[in-house]
Formats: C-alpha cells, structure tokens, sequence
C-alpha cells in the first residue's frame, strides 16, 4: 500500500501544529505562575547561535505553509513576523492549521513528480517534489518544533515527550 503526498505532509503537519499550540499554552501558564515576562521564554535559545523560540516556531509555521503552497502548486506570499506573546504565536499557529486543512488534497497528491524551485542566496535550487517534501521540509520542520519544545523544556515549563507527540 502506498501513501500519497498529502497523507505524509498535511495531517503531520497539523498534528504537530496541534502539539505546539498546546506547548505554546502551557508556556504561558508557566510564566504566569513563575511571574516570568513571556519575552523571556520567547527570546530564550538553547545555544548562543541558535535561533530563539520567536523563530523557531515563525520558521516551522513557515515551512508547513511554503510547502503545501509548493506542492499544491501555488506561490508562495511573503509573512510577518510581528508576534510578540504566546497568544499571538497560538493565534498564528491555529491560522496556519486553518490554512493547511483548506488546501486541496488533490492538487498536493498530484505533486510528487513536479519539480519545485526555491531561490536560495541569490540563486536557484530545483527539487522534485517528492525530495522536497522527504528530504528537505519534513526534517527541517520537525526540527524547529523540536527545538521550539526544548527551548521551554530546559526553561522549565513542564513538559513531556506525551507534549510533543500526542496525537488527539
């Protein structure tokens, strides 16, 4: 049996969206009862080099959205990166979940053999979509979800690996 395109992009993405949301929620009570600023959580990073949490989640919100805009055939449009609180990084979570369960299965299913091209530094890479969405997307994506989770881990926001992969 095989899967088709839109089985191993849009429900994975979702879900995973999901998750963060519900990540993203427990950040914030965590900072409410720590009487901790939520820019504090929001521009922490585990590493001096690594991106802050802001990003983390802009970039896997991001991604899910380019992709199945890719794959889907359409163009990809520009977004803002304006959030500032944990209820703006859910609003633009829930709005991307939105977005993903509109796209037409169909059009993605119909994807895996077209080539998809991405301006990179100022020059252009080309990729078939299926490459794009197994070797590129999906472990760029589920590294900033990751990275986002263990931001607020190691800040000590209660989490656990039932956080991150629960899937109802």
């Amino acid at each position: 049996m095989s899967i088709t395109m839109y089985q191993a992009s849009i429900p994975h993405f979702v879900r995973m969206l999901g998750n963060l949301s519900s990540i993203m929620d427990k950040a914030k009570t965590h900072a409410e009862i720590m009487k901790i600023d939520e820019s504090v959580l929001i521009n922490a990073r585990l590493a001096p080099d690594m991106y802050p949490l802001s990003q983390q989640v802009q970039i896997a919100t991001y991604m899910a959205k380019a992709c199945s805009v890719r794959l889907a055939g359409l163009e990809v449009s520009s977004y803002e990166e304006n959030e500032t609180t944990f209820s703006d990084f859910k609003a633009g979570i829930d709005e991307t979940i939105a977005f993903l369960q509109g796209i037409d299965s169909e059009r993605i299913d119909n994807s895996y053999d077209q080539p998809i091209t991405i301006k990179m530094g100022g020059k252009e890479v080309v990729y078939i979509s299926q490459v794009y969405l197994l070797d590129v997307i999906i472990p760029h994506f589920y590294f900033h979800v990751t990275t986002a989770y263990s931001i607020l881990r190691h800040h000590g926001v209660e989490l656990g690996k039932k956080d991150y992969i629960d899937n109802e």
